[in-house]
């Protein structure tokens, strides 16, 4: 492994840690329209493989922010 490889391998990592962040909060907001829209906790969870907890700290969040 040299200099060069190493840079660009720690580019790419950074690259998926910014599109990781992006997705992140694409899949957070379409949680808390299926909450908004009437999808059930429980189905939230299975589509996605949250727990509950974290479900609900999700669409918590975005009622904080409205306040």
């Amino acid at each position: 492994m040299d200099k060069r490889s190493l840079g660009h391998l720690a580019s790419r990592f950074r690259e998926s840690e910014t599109r990781t962040e992006i997705l992140r909060q694409e899949l957070a907001e379409a949680i808390r329209q299926a909450a908004a829209d009437g999808v059930l906790q429980k189905d939230i969870c299975e589509a996605t493989g949250y727990t509950r907890q974290q479900v609900r700290r999700i669409v918590k969040a975005d009622e904080g922010a409205a306040e």
